[in-house]
């Protein structure tokens, strides 16, 4: 079991080594190469989420999901569309499929994917149109300050947790989703991601104070949501990991999940806060 341990934990700091420099270059080029990278990273994490899904139910095809999300970030980097209509135009074509199926409850076909699909491509999409939306490097600060403090959170609150859990609050976080996270890892995560937020905000003039702690906040806030939802959907399926496509980090879905479902909010915050 410690071999076992040792030999996840030495892969998870490879992949790290080697990808963390990688997105930072990336959200720094932009570009094609930004896009083509999240939207492969969009399409996994479809897939990802079909999989769980065909442990309930019996979802669309598979490749009917793949072009959807296709769709959705094209659309998102292009801005061809409304995304309303897009999410009307896919709703009436799964409508429409379900009809030609003939396996399974349509009720729990339809909703054992539409969920996923929202929220792998609202998220995905989020990131994009946030990158992408300034001319002036708006866009790349605010990508830049969002990773920065999700990875922040996330190590303030494992080292925190796991020096202080348990000694002041005895309580845990949510235990029937995640019996490991604790209040105090929540509150170092807290405390991580708003001095990560303050610190990269000293350093960049461009970026208003009020931006930078309200997303610090924020993340440091919802960062232990983002990976409760993911074990929900995993618990509910029945699976420990979403795949097993990063070495020692699981899959797409496991990855990324505070990244997805904080960026939908640092959108919110750039342009209407």
């Amino acid at each position: 079991m410690g071999k076992l341990l040792s030999v996840n934990l030495l892969q998870r700091v490879v992949v790290a080594l080697v990808g963390i420099p990688f997105l930072l270059w990336l959200i720094k080029v932009g570009g094609v190469w930004f896009f083509c990278f999240f939207l492969l990273l969009a399409l996994l994490a479809g897939f990802e989420f079909h999989r769980l899904a065909r442990h309930k139910a019996h979802p669309p095809a598979l490749w009917i999901v793949l072009v959807i999300t296709l769709l959705f970030q094209v659309n998102f980097y292009q801005q061809f569309a409304e995304v309303w209509e897009l999410l009307l135009g896919v709703m009436l074509a799964l409508l429409v499929m379900e009809l030609f199926l003939k396996d399974g409850s349509p009720l729990l076909n339809l909703g054992s994917i539409l969920p996923g699909l929202l929220y792998v491509n609202l998220s995905f999409g989020s990131l994009l149109r946030l990158r992408f939306s300034e001319a002036d490097g708006k866009g790349e600060i605010l990508v830049f300050l969002m990773f920065f403090c999700v990875w922040s959170a996330d190590i303030f609150a494992y080292f925190g947790g796991s020096t202080l859990g348990g000694r002041f609050i005895h309580r845990k976080l949510f235990e029937r989703l995640s019996p490991h996270k604790t209040w105090e890892g929540f509150l170092c995560g807290l405390a991580g991601s708003v001095s990560a937020a303050m610190i990269y905000g000293s350093f960049v003039p461009q970026l208003p104070f009020k931006t930078a702690f309200l997303t610090g906040l924020l993340i440091g806030l919802a960062s232990p949501a983002g990976d409760l939802i993911e074990s929900m959907f995993k618990r509910d399926a029945g699976v420990k990991d979403s795949s097993g496509l990063i070495p020692g980090h699981g899959g797409v879905l496991d990855r990324f999940d505070t990244i997805m479902f904080v960026s939908p909010f640092i959108y919110f915050i750039a342009f209407h806060v």
